[in-house]
């Protein structure tokens, strides 16, 4: 018997359809955010001070984008993937961004992701071998993700001010 595909709206990534539901807050299959839970299992185990769950978390989040989720969540994981990429912030330095950020009442844009999203998935990320060759590709994972929102890079450094003026 053939087993059937489902296609990740976010990512693109085909897999086995599992009928898990799709998660509310992130336009994704459930059998994608099912990858990502293995990934939080893993990247939440390492206790490293630089924090590399938030790194991952903004990569999802951004790449995973759209309908179901929160504008909030878009903008803090553009946002956090920014300060990464562009100003070396380590995962626990975005985190905390993200907690000043999360002290001001802001209405945050309802940002349209990017069509292409899926040339490094979290699919990839966990076939890695564990350690520092998956490490290194949650790196990676996060500059690609932020490469593909070129569009609203303006947007996301105004955004980011307060954070860097602080």
């Amino acid at each position: 018997m053939k087993q059937s595909i489902v296609k990740c709206p976010g990512c693109g990534l085909l897999l086995a359809n599992q009928s898990i539901a799709e998660p509310p807050r992130y336009h994704a299959s459930g059998e994608c955010m099912e990858l990502y839970n293995q990934l939080s299992y893993y990247t939440m185990s390492h206790g490293q001070e630089a924090f590399i769950h938030q790194l991952s978390l903004d990569a999802y989040g951004a790449q995973h984008a759209g309908e179901g989720s929160r504008p909030i969540t878009t903008a803090f994981s553009l946002i956090g993937l920014y300060l990464v990429v562009e100003h070396g912030f380590t995962g626990r330095q975005v985190q905390q961004a993200h907690m000043e950020l999360g002290r001001k009442k802001t209405e945050w844009p309802d940002l349209t992701p990017p069509r292409a999203m899926g040339a490094i998935t979290v699919q990839d990320v966990l076939q890695a071998e564990a350690g520092p060759v998956r490490d290194a590709l949650i790196e990676e994972w996060v500059r690609y993700v932020w490469s593909t929102w070129s569009y609203a890079h303006d947007w996301v450094r105004e955004a980011a001010k307060p954070i860097l003026t602080a």
